[in-house]
């Protein structure tokens, strides 16, 4: 296609109202309507049995002591409905809840450069994911050194926190959880032996609102940030069959309460609409909380939370998993000396292991549904000042955080990143049009052409980017994209990302640089094309061209969108020109010097020998390009070992979860499983490693921890990894088994690519059983036990495969 159809002049920038209606008119906006702001609940079907779980019969995480006000975000224990978030403290006299909504952020469209040409990178420009609230319920006469036998859990096969202690004979218990139907949190506190009830409910705001009463045992608070005019609320209500109820100011008063149930709800005017600079200007966010509230507070406790618990078990229960079994002793322990006996002791707990994944799941079900994806803090903080703004850094981590989704049976969660970025589309699109080209940004295209869109190292919820240019984040975030459609081969969710695709293609194609290559081993030359100036995550040189990085997300990228419009049936002459710059990509070589595979087009080492980021084998994982079978020539492939090998295995969480994925990508059980290891060592003093409430804790300096929540996901992927791999056409089961789950396990749901999922079996490291599902797709290969089979099936049909070669 001609240039004039595919790029603008640096000199004839289309106005904005002009590329957000083109965005709109190809579908890339307007198809959105699955991504809600705070809005009117839907009707809630109750339940008319009770689905709770009988005791034992769940994954339960428990601790013998509160957390600490000054340690929430390494010892609270989290719930979540996918938008509305908290850290929960479970101290007797105080309990503390710090509430999040996913949209609550400072900032804005940060539309000005700096005099390099990058963003701006702070609170004020690019703004900040801030806390919405503080709820306390004081119960002055529960004091811990009061009570006895106290445990707190974390239920993650129901999705709520329990805590209970004894206190003059009488057994008290509380139960927290975050309901997705009622959009509220809830806390219901109980007793048994005759007690009651007496102190107050506070909601405090943490940016310097008032809280007042507003009717008889409701108070609330509404206001807005001044620098984007995000407007924002929060409501609670208490009830109770007995004793009094009183709101008075911030507080709510209760006295004389056998029982009682607190229900708070938040959130914001924030909407996903470009044209209207992600703001609903008609919502009220304040009145809409105590809507919520008053609303949920028409049902008994019980009823909210049976409607809780259903909603969480069906989309928890699509996977099973079991690695094994622990020892009586390990079952004996609670969760944190669990987690330090593991390290200490060097023996494995492949039920300690299973739940850790598990987590994983329950941190994606809580905290990623009908809103905003999940950013580097997830849904959770303990303050105004998270490290990064708690942003979505597009060079890794919002990627690693939905690697899991799909593959852990949790597909719809991954929604909210699909139109997150369908929703931002515009915004970049205008940004990458008006300013890429920006004379002073060093990664500007030189051919001085322009079109399509990329973003910047980090995204804010406002359309805006922070810090540097990131040229082909625009490839590696449409490649995750596209994957979702790989395992799901649902060609609507595919018609609504093709425009997005096709405007990251348009980018390079404005970008691309042609240069002479010479082959080592032949001496001929010949004509490539290569990207320009970028910087290789997060080290080396600033400006060198054609890094492997960036070659090999676009050569995915260009792959990706064929695919789609063949798919499709759409876009097929614009497809086959892109597929022609794909033949002319140059891939990357091993180095004669070091053995590896090249991260710059240098035989030489421009970078740090342990950098934490695996830019250069992004197509060994999550890419697979680069694989250990027939298909790869084996010096690629042993090039690329060579580098993994090379980086280490000691860094940080997220960092050994991507190692631990390229191991059992090239089949290493041992290594891939002693990263996982590593990632469960206890984390004290802030060292990297695994909190009491197993948030994984990035040591950011020395003595300084903070919670990043990549690596929760990024294990957990690793740990599914080891166990099934796929790419469209073909099936490996147990690619990278390690010893310590070999003796017997099974696993149930695991998406596969090509459109399956996976339920498997095995015992003494070999398959014994594996039920293959169609989820829209209709052939793959399935190895296993040294076999290969041919599978064909109809969408929705099924078989079974029983131990090698039956």
């Amino acid at each position: 296609m001609d240039d004039d159809q595919h790029t603008d002049s640096p000199r004839s920038r289309p106005s904005r109202r002009d590329i957000l209606s083109a965005a709109a008119a190809a579908g890339a906006f307007t198809a959105l309507g699955a991504l809600p702001a705070f809005a009117d609940s839907a009707p809630v079907t109750r339940q008319p049995e009770s689905p709770l779980l009988a005791e034992g019969a769940t994954t339960r995480f428990w601790y013998q002591a509160p957390a600490s006000d000054r340690a929430m975000i390494e010892q609270g224990l989290p719930v979540g409905n996918g938008r509305l978030g908290a850290l929960t403290g479970n101290d007797p006299a105080r309990e503390l809840l710090l509430i999040t909504d996913a949209t609550l952020w400072t900032g804005g469209r940060n539309a000005t450069l700096d005099a390099d040409g990058q963003f701006p990178y702070g609170r004020a420009d690019f703004g900040s994911f801030t806390l919405l609230g503080r709820l306390t319920v004081d119960l002055p006469d529960h004091d811990l050194s009061a009570v006895s036998d106290y445990r707190r859990e974390l239920d993650i096969s129901q999705g709520f926190v329990t805590s209970s202690y004894v206190r003059s004979g009488v057994t008290y218990r509380r139960r927290i959880f975050a309901s997705h139907p009622d959009d509220a949190i809830v806390l219901h506190f109980s007793q048994t032996g005759g007690g009651h009830y007496t102190g107050a409910v506070t909601l405090a705001g943490t940016h310097g609102e008032t809280t007042a009463a507003h009717g008889p045992r409701t108070a609330s608070f509404g206001a807005a940030f001044p620098d984007g005019g995000l407007r924002y609320g929060a409501a609670v209500t208490a009830y109770s069959t007995t004793g009094a109820i009183a709101a008075d100011g911030p507080r709510i008063s209760f006295t004389g309460c056998k029982e009682l149930t607190v229900v708070v709800s938040g959130g914001t005017n924030y909407a996903p609409d470009a044209a209207a600079d992600y703001r609903d200007p008609s919502l009220d966010p304040q009145r809409l909380a105590r809507t919520k509230v008053l609303a949920a507070a028409r049902h008994p406790a019980a009823t909210l939370l049976h409607s809780h618990v259903a909603d969480h078990r069906r989309l928890f229960e699509r996977m099973d998993v079991s690695l094994g079994t622990s020892s009586r002793t390990q079952r004996g322990l609670d969760t944190w000396e669990r987690v330090q006996a593991r390290a200490r002791d060097g023996e494995a707990d492949p039920e300690l292991e299973a739940s850790y994944l598990q987590f994983g799941r329950y941190l994606m079900i809580a905290g990623s549904r009908d809103s905003l994806p999940l950013n580097l803090q997830g849904l959770w903080l303990d303050g105004n000042d998270p490290d990064w703004m708690g942003d979505y850094h597009t060079d890794i981590n919002i990627q690693m955080n939905y690697w899991m989704a799909d593959r852990a049976a949790l597909s719809t969660c991954f929604d909210a990143y699909a139109d997150y970025c369908l929703a931002q589309l515009p915004s970049w699109t205008e940004l990458t049009r008006t300013l890429f080209n920006d004379p002073r940004n060093r990664y500007r295209n030189s051919t001085g052409k322009i079109a399509g869109w990329t973003v910047a190292i980090s995204t804010n919820i406002h359309g805006g980017n922070g810090w540097w240019w990131h040229p082909a984040g625009n490839a590696w975030l449409s490649n995750s994209l596209f994957e979702h459609y790989e395992f799901t081969k649902d060609r609507a969710y595919l018609a609504r990302i093709h425009p997005l695709l096709k405007g990251a293609c348009e980018f390079w194609e404005a970008r691309l640089l042609t240069t002479t290559v010479t082959d080592e081993a032949t001496g001929e030359s010949r004509e490539v094309l290569i990207a320009d100036s970028d910087w290789s995550p997060e080290h080396g040189p600033l400006d060198a061209k054609g890094i492997t990085y960036a070659q090999e997300l676009v050569w995915a990228l260009f792959a990706n969108y064929r695919t789609s419009c063949s798919a499709l049936g759409k876009d097929s002459a614009h497809g086959k020109t892109i597929g022609a710059l794909q033949d002319r990509l140059h891939l990357p070589q091993v180095s004669p010097k070091t053995g590896w595979l090249q991260e710059w087009m240098s035989p030489d080492n421009l970078g740090e020998t342990t950098h934490r980021h695996l830019s250069p084998l992004v197509q060994l994982f999550p890419g697979d390009r680069i694989r250990p079978d027939d298909s790869t020539p084996k010096a690629l492939v042993d090039g690329a070992t060579a580098l993994l090998t090379a980086r280490g295995t000691e860094s940080f969480g997220w960092a050994n979860a991507w190692r631990s994925l390229c191991w059992a990508r090239l089949k290493d059980a041992d290594k891939a499983y002693q990263l996982v290891v590593h990632n469960l060592r206890p984390s004290t003093g802030g060292s990297n490693g695994t909190a009491m409430n197993l948030f994984d804790i990035y040591e950011v300096e020395k003595g300084r921890g903070i919670f990043q929540i990549d690596s929760n996901f990024g294990t957990a992927t690793a740990m599914l990894e080891m166990l099934v791999y796929s790419r469209p056409g073909h099936i490996e089961l147990l690619p990278a088994l390690p010893e310590a789950w070999a003796r017997s396990g099974s696993i149930t749901g695991v998406g596969a690519r090509g459109g399956f999922v996976v339920d498997l079996r095995w015992r003494a490291g070999k398959v014994t059983e594996a039920r293959l599902r169609s989820v829209g797709g209709r052939g793959t290969t399935v190895s296993y036990g040294g076999v290969t089979r041919k599978v064909a099936l109809k969408p929705g049909g099924s078989i079974v495969l029983r131990g090698a070669g039956k």
